[in-house]
């Protein structure tokens, strides 16, 4: 990979260490057709997975080494700066390239010279679709979940033809350099969940497009709740979509949709105790934080604190 690179593929991991190395493996397996680079910032880890990273794929992967933890935004920001391609994919650490996943992404953009943005067609590991394209939050949309008619009225990833949506979501996600430059960074405000909704709406804002692509496949693993951390990624969740609603519609429009949220998840949570597989508590907080969500701690806070330790470990 001499050659300027067309594509750069853009990774930013947090002691993930086996979901980056299955990552990466996935870049390589079915990697774009032409020129590319791989860049991986690594936020920080404590479990070797830089280490690991450079060991098995060697110069092939560009890693970027932080002493201290910065939000996702912040970060990918810092990986679409630094990347030398025409376009940039990024993924999550946890997200997994299928074969000709990025070529169809590249495709669909060069079809649609004013689209900033390109999304794929996101599958569980076990291979179920996962919702990954979605009209842009406010409140009829939260209205829309209230009436749980959300899966109709809201999600866009559908179909089988190259459609445009009006934001796709960042685990698999193919966007214009040329958009980039004009748009801006991603706002670092958003430390994680809601910037690269932000960032679309300030894409569509200068006139540009965003497509959902559903035959470029990528698998995702969904940590939302679920992986470790669950409340604070509940937490943060929440805030930052309290802030984007703050930020693009104002107070009024917040505070319903934040209402509007609570009472759905509030509905889930009783639904949930009737129903096997669903976890009450998990729907509770839900609940709780996006009528509050300036309360409890998120994954900002965990990582402020984990700064702090090791700025103390430095100064010894």
């Amino acid at each position: 990979m001499t050659s300027a690179p067309e594509i750069s593929i853009c990774i930013v991991s947090t002691d993930a260490r086996d979901d980056l190395l299955r990552c990466l493996a996935s870049v390589f397996a079915g990697p774009p057709a032409g020129a590319f680079e791989v860049l991986v910032i690594d936020n920080a880890s404590t479990d070797g997975s830089a280490e690991a990273a450079a060991a098995r794929f060697g110069d092939a992967v560009d890693i970027v080494r932080l002493e201290r933890r910065r939000g996702k935004a912040e970060n990918d920001s810092a990986l679409m700066a630094r990347a030398r391609g025409r376009l940039v994919l990024l993924l999550n650490e946890d997200s997994q390239l299928t074969p000709g996943a990025a070529d169809r992404l590249r495709d669909a953009l060069d079809a649609a010279p004013r689209a900033a943005a390109a999304g794929a067609r996101i599958v569980s590991p076990g291979g179920l679709q996962q919702p990954s394209a979605w009209r842009f939050p406010g409140v009829a949309a939260a209205l829309a979940g209230a009436l749980f008619l959300h899966r109709r009225l809201t999600v866009q990833s559908k179909g089988t033809a190259v459609r445009e949506v009006d934001w796709v979501q960042s685990a698999g996600m193919m966007v214009r350099a040329a958009a980039i430059a004009e748009v801006g960074a991603m706002d670092p405000a958003f430390f994680v969940y809601s910037d690269e909704v932000d960032w679309q709406r300030r894409a569509h804002g200068a006139g540009w497009s965003v497509i959902y692509v559903p035959d470029a496949v990528i698998v995702h693993g969904e940590q939302l709740s679920h992986g470790a951390g669950g409340r604070r990624r509940i937490v943060e969740f929440s805030r930052n979509r309290d802030r984007y609603m703050r930020k693009h519609h104002g107070a009024v429009a917040a505070g319903a949709v934040r209402g509007l949220a609570a009472l759905t998840y509030g509905l889930r949570a009783l639904a949930a105790l009737l129903l096997p597989g669903h976890s009450p508590r998990r729907y509770a907080w839900h609940a709780y934080h996006s009528l509050l969500p300036g309360r409890g701690e998120g994954l900002r806070e965990s990582a402020e604190a984990f700064n702090r330790e090791r700025d103390k470990g430095g100064n010894r």
